[in-house]
């Protein structure tokens, strides 16, 4: 929330909390904020593994963050209040090392791989793939305490590698980082006086969204009560449609999903979704017994599923080497640009007194002195990185037999350049390439190690410790800037990062253990899990100890060609601003929906109009409010996931079974059920 101060320098935010103190660091990581952290850490862990179970599409957690943080700590500092027991003021601050510490747990769902590279690793998913004898070198199932085991030597490494650009990034070429700016803003407006209404109108909007969505999680699962069953299949575009996935889910997670994601990838889902479930694969369902072999398993990758698996990987794969291109060529540009300016802006980095003050805003003054008055000093940062990663390289081997400790030592020792370019990318536009990066990592390591070594588990092991490295290093950043905004010390924002690593290192294997053991246990119930069968698919590639279904090679080509067309000519028309470039469909976005079943993309899109219809009735209120409602939708439906996967693990099955069959099949049954009757 702005006020104005001087008119010379614009609306100002500190001079609102100007005479409010800063706490000192120790008194910003209070033991109440940990306590929140480790609650909700724990809720939308369980959230997050969900989604990354069912669709690998994960939204920005920051703002959701940041407002439950506010609901529970602002809920407890007024029910002290009430009671007249002594408390400290809630402050910013707090709230934002609450909302670094819940995103450190729960986004390491994602960066972990708990539903990409770890599940990949184990013989349910190998199964799913494959029909052929799996040597176990290329097996190794993810238990509990090995996979804490692993995540506790490889978690903390990421942390200390950003570490030491921070000064570079936030306060030299003041890099914007969309989400963390967005938080920072969101946290400003709650704690700011002017901001106190509205932050109760969100609590109350978040609250009331994730209560309804969970009732209708839990409506929609009485009714079903056997295969194809419930409404959560509903056939509104008929059913030759249904049969092909074309269908209304009316899932709160992918209508919440639709309504942050943006419009482009929603469409551009839905575009793929209509050329691969609507034409592509019905299409070589019909070459079934020419092209590859009729009685295949439908999860094999010598029959339909390969085609689906490794056209997604050619896009995939296509789109990632010339984005990575062209953000190397974007970086590049921009810091000469900044560097230029920051030679005329700036003299020192510690020296906050030696910046020119007609340059720099009051906001931007205060800021700036706060941030840098904490010293971390880049000697711990850069001699912890070397031990950790030593120490890492020594024991991930005792775990993974099929990887060496020089395999791991050389992930480490490139990773903190793929760190610095996925931190600056995110810091310039907000685009995260770690996705891109994991694979790229999957084919060089599974070609260094090989089929008989286990290239297959040891390049995804691979894989985790780059992927802990770039992604820590862009989530930090952002919290770094989210920081910076609320004057909160680097020295709590660190802490605090380190203190969520810790909880996310126990809290996700434990949740992933129950959804693990669902997705073992349930095969026609199981979860989709899309991002494994890729990873797995890339790690076999890369390999080369794969045979491929008849003109697969030819239609991966194919689509790598179209990839590298549509990516092309997307940043072509971005480049010179034509107006095209609204129309040109996201490579990726196209990719995932062909493993997806189309409902998912008619969801999500069902979320986008939803946002759309509010734009143009009330846009300022649909700015404030639609991510506060989407993240109400995703965090109700979520909820009921783990109660789900419980209720499936020990077979409790609904009591009612709704079904949709056409008009014939319904006259047949009508006059079966009469016959029987009769009887």
């Amino acid at each position: 929330m702005e006020s104005i101060g001087d008119p010379r320098e614009g609306p100002s935010t500190e001079r609102a909390f100007e005479t409010k103190p800063i706490p000192p660091w120790p008194e910003q990581v209070t033991a109440r904020a940990v306590a929140a952290s480790l609650a909700l850490g724990v809720a939308l862990s369980g959230i997050m593994m969900n989604l990354v179970f069912t669709s690998g599409i994960i939204p920005s957690l920051n703002i959701s963050a940041a407002l439950l943080g506010f609901f529970l700590l602002k809920a407890w500092t007024g029910l002290l209040g009430q009671l007249g027991v002594p408390h400290r003021p809630f402050t910013r601050q707090e709230n934002a090392v609450v909302q670094t510490c819940v995103v450190a747990c729960a986004s390491m769902t994602y960066s972990g791989g708990f539903g990409s590279y770890l599940l990949a690793m184990d013989r349910k998913t190998a199964e799913k793939t494959s029909t052929a004898t799996i040597p176990d070198a290329n097996i190794s199932e993810p238990t509990l305490g090995r996979t804490m085991a692993f995540f506790f030597l490889i978690s903390f490494v990421g942390l200390l590698a950003i570490v030491p650009m921070r000064k570079t990034m936030i306060i030299r070429h003041r890099l914007t980082f969309p989400s963390g700016s967005a938080t920072a803003h969101l946290i400003n407006s709650f704690h700011c006086p002017h901001g106190v209404m509205q932050a109760k109108k969100q609590v109350s909007l978040v609250v009331r969204s994730c209560l309804g969505s969970l009732l209708w999680s839990i409506f929609q699962w009485f009714y079903t009560g056997g295969p194809n069953c419930g409404f959560t299949a509903f056939p509104m575009f008929g059913l030759p449609a249904y049969n092909r996935g074309f269908y209304i889910n009316m899932n709160g997670t992918y209508v919440g999903v639709g309504m942050i994601s943006p419009y482009l990838i929603n469409i551009s889902m839905l575009v793929g979704s209509i050329i691969s479930w609507g034409i592509m694969w019905p299409y070589l369902q019909s070459k079934k017994g020419i092209w590859y072999d009729a009685n295949l398993q439908e999860t094999s990758l010598k029959g339909l599923n390969g085609y689906k698996v490794f056209g997604a990987i050619a896009m995939i794969l296509g789109d990632g080497i010339l984005q990575l291109v062209v953000i190397s060529l974007r970086t590049i540009h921009t810091m000469r640009r900044h560097q230029a300016a920051a030679a005329e802006t700036m003299r020192s980095f510690s020296d906050v007194d030696s910046m020119p003050r007609p340059v720099l805003s009051f906001d931007d003054r205060r800021r700036t002195q706060v941030f840098l008055r904490e010293h971390i000093p880049s000697t711990f940062a850069i001699g912890g990185y070397v031990v950790l990663a030593a120490l890492s390289s020594l024991a991930v081997p005792l775990i993974f037999r099929q990887v060496r400790f020089y395999h791991v030592a050389a992930a480490y020792a490139f990773a903190p350049l793929l760190a610095f370019c996925n931190a600056y990318g995110t810091g310039v536009a907000e685009t995260n390439f770690s996705a891109q990066y994991n694979k790229l990592v999957i084919l060089l390591f599974a070609s260094w190690i090989g089929a008989r070594g286990g290239g297959v588990v040891g390049s995804l092991v691979i894989c985790g410790v780059v992927s802990t490295v770039v992604s820590t290093a862009s989530d930090f950043m952002s919290d770094f800037k989210t920081g910076y905004l609320t004057l909160t010390s680097p020295r709590a924002t660190l802490v605090s990062q380190v203190i969520g690593t810790a909880l996310g290192c126990v809290v996700n294997p434990v949740v992933f253990n129950v959804f693990h053991h669902f997705y073992e246990s349930n095969p026609d119930k199981g979860y989709q899990a899309p991002l494994a069968k890729v990873y797995r698919a890339i790690a076999v590639l890369g390999t080369g100890d794969h045979e491929l279904p008849q003109n697969c090679l030819g239609i991966g080509v194919a689509f790598f060609v179209l990839a590298l067309t549509v990516s092309a000519a997307r940043e072509l028309a971005v480049h010179n601003k034509w107006p095209a470039q609204h129309y040109i469909p996201s490579v990726t976005g196209m990719a995932v929906s062909f493993l997806l079943v189309p409902a998912v993309s008619i969801d999500m899109c069902v979320g986008s109009l939803i946002l759309y219809a509010w734009n143009s009735m009330d846009k300022e209120a649909a700015q404030v409010f639609a991510p506060v409602l989407a993240s109400g939708l995703i965090c109700g439906d979520g909820l009921f996931s783990i109660p789900y996967a419980l209720l499936s693990r020990y077979d409790v099955t609904p009591p009612i079974c709704i079904k949709f069959i056409g008009r014939v099949q319904n006259q047949m049954l009508d006059e079966y059920m009469q016959k029987a009757a009769a009887r």
